[in-house]
């Protein structure tokens, strides 16, 4: 490669998340180095200037079982991606989130002699701590985002540099609480419950309907006002089947911290969510399910305390976990209604919650994880 021409990267992102996330390390990584960046993702990615070589979407697949039927679709897409690799030679490869499909791809990269660097990495302390081995050998630095992990790729020997969680930076309401009410007319003397069960279909067709059961249950005599933050690409259509005749649903797009932060309460699906709610002080209750073929697998791999994202990072359970069979209607309408009903258990909800987003950082993630790639990058 010609020293004055920018170098290439590559950088692949699966889910919504993993999307923003590489975005906006991509605009980073422009800035510091005029860098051109190809590769998988999503709408973010696109509008960040990357140039997409396989949308996500292509490959968006809920649990283990579930991804069986797309094999082939994945084995095609890791083709493409190493075949392109291969032909534009780029100077470092980004993997972001998604180990699924992700760490496969990075050993094909790394056949190709390509540095791998990881951010945001699997969480080979709750499930599969087998995958370091892999790690140890495809892979030239990883980025994380959790303080505890950093001793963990350590002590393995893999280069580590810990740079935060890039959440930080973002989670922050656009509008006062006030502000927000006034504009979808809401009653500042009812409760809010905040309504988040997935960014995909596949998620959502398993959350929703204990959620909506939970929601009747409290209607009956609390009379919250309940506000569904809209996931992007998912279409009206869909949510309309799962709707409930006299159960009022304000779904809101586009607006989902003011959401959190104006509700009293959240029910939320476990993942990236979880974090959000907690570092905009949201008490909240975490739900889950998978398939049953996907939970009796997932059984057997978990080793970790929790499930819920926040708990895990806090080290003990602060918020409750209704994961697959104890994912019930009535068992959420409990969590919810006590939290309702106990502004000193949401006090202290807030208060553990606070303690728990202290230990992500102090902002700045993105552009730490930039300048070690860019460190990389020069002579």
């Amino acid at each position: 490669m010609n020293s004055k021409e920018p170098p290439q990267i590559l950088i692949s992102a699966g889910e919504a998340s993993g999307d923003m996330y590489a975005a906006r390390l991509s605009t980073a990584l422009q800035q510091r180095t005029g860098a051109k960046i190809f590769g998988m993702g999503g709408p973010r990615m696109r509008e960040a200037g990357v140039e997409i070589i396989v949308d996500a979407k292509e490959i968006a697949v809920l649990g283990i079982t579930e991804v069986i039927h797309k094999v082939p679709t994945v084995l095609k897409i890791l083709r493409r991606i190493r075949n392109e690799a291969a032909r534009r030679k780029p100077a470092i490869s980004i993997l972001v989130d998604s180990p699924g499909t992700n760490l496969p791809l990075g050993k094909k990269l790394h056949r190709l002699n390509l540095p791998v660097v990881y951010f945001i990495t699997p969480q080979i302390w709750a499930w599969r701590p087998w995958r370091i081995r892999a790690m140890k050998r495809i892979l030239t630095r990883v980025l994380v985002i959790f303080p505890f992990e950093e001793a963990i790729y350590k002590e393995a020997g893999i280069p580590v540099n810990f740079v935060g969680h890039p959440l930080v930076d973002v989670v922050r309401p656009s509008k006062s609480r006030a502000e927000f009410l006034a504009a979808h007319a809401l009653d500042a003397s009812r409760p809010i419950v905040a309504l988040l069960p997935g960014s995909r279909p596949s998620e959502v067709g398993l959350n929703l309907p204990d959620m909506l059961d939970a929601c009747e249950g409290l209607a009956r005599d609390l009379k919250p006002q309940f506000l569904m933050a809209a996931a992007p690409g998912i279409p009206e259509q869909f949510f309309q089947r799962y709707m409930r005749p006299g159960l009022p649903i304000m779904r809101i797009a586009g607006e989902p911290y003011d959401i959190l932060a104006s509700a009293d309460c959240a029910i939320v699906s476990s993942g990236t969510a979880t974090v959000e709610a907690a570092l905009l002080g949201t008490p909240m209750v975490v739900v889950y399910r998978v398939s049953a073929p996907s939970a009796f697998i997932l059984r057997r791999m978990i080793r970790a305390p929790h499930l819920a994202m926040v708990n895990l990072i806090a080290g003990r359970k602060i918020v409750p976990e209704l994961i697959q069979e104890d994912f019930k209607g009535p068992r959420v309408e409990t969590e919810v209604r006590r939290l309702l009903n106990s502004m000193e258990d949401r006090e202290k909800m807030k208060r553990d919650l606070a303690d728990m987003a202290a230990r992500l950082g102090a902002g700045g993630a993105i552009d730490r994880a930039a300048d070690v790639v860019a460190a990389m990058l020069s002579p």
